[in-house]
């Protein structure tokens, strides 16, 4: 049986900040991301609505292999796809309110088993493990994008292993 996880937060890991001035941008970044990720990693992606978020898990989607459609999970709170690589669960938690909703979508499995890629994750943070990416979008003046992502766990030394990023 499978049993809810401590949620010691750990100490702030140093960030990375990113303008994303258009949305290929984005999509660069999900690619470079994507060669790191593995079975039990969870992204937190964090944001207002269409910042760019389901355009990241898109983007990472088909950069891993995946050829069907990612549609934005605003009716369906979960998708998961079954890559050759890894297995993805996309969960949408923007209308869900309570612990126990998150429970029935099969949380327990994403954790565990695949890779889980959390849209407004808050209500499921007392699940989500010390482990985890966190990618905050947001607008800036104009038409562009920015992007905060903090490390946790092994996650700074697989950041850095990415290198420099920067979109122009």
């Amino acid at each position: 049986m499978w049993h809810q996880r401590p949620n010691l937060r750990g100490r702030p890991k140093p960030s990375i900040s990113l303008t994303l001035p258009h949305l290929a941008a984005t999509e660069h970044l999900a690619n470079a991301i994507a060669p790191e990720l593995q079975t039990g990693d969870v992204l937190e992606l964090r944001g207002s609505i269409g910042v760019g978020k389901t355009t990241f898990v898109r983007a990472l989607i088909r950069s891993l292999g995946g050829t069907e459609e990612v549609p934005s999970p605003t009716f369906n709170l979960l998708y998961v796809y079954e890559l050759s690589s890894l297995t993805i669960w996309h969960f949408d938690l923007f209308r869900v309110e309570h612990l126990n909703d998150v429970y029935e979508l099969g949380a327990e499995d994403a954790l565990e088993t695949g890779v889980s890629l959390i849209e407004w994750p808050d209500v499921m943070q007392p699940l989500i493990p010390n482990e985890r990416l966190e990618i905050k979008f947001s607008y800036q003046p104009g038409e562009s994008r920015h992007v905060a992502i903090r490390g946790y766990g092994t996650w700074p030394k697989r950041l850095a292993r990415l290198g420099s990023l920067s979109y122009g």
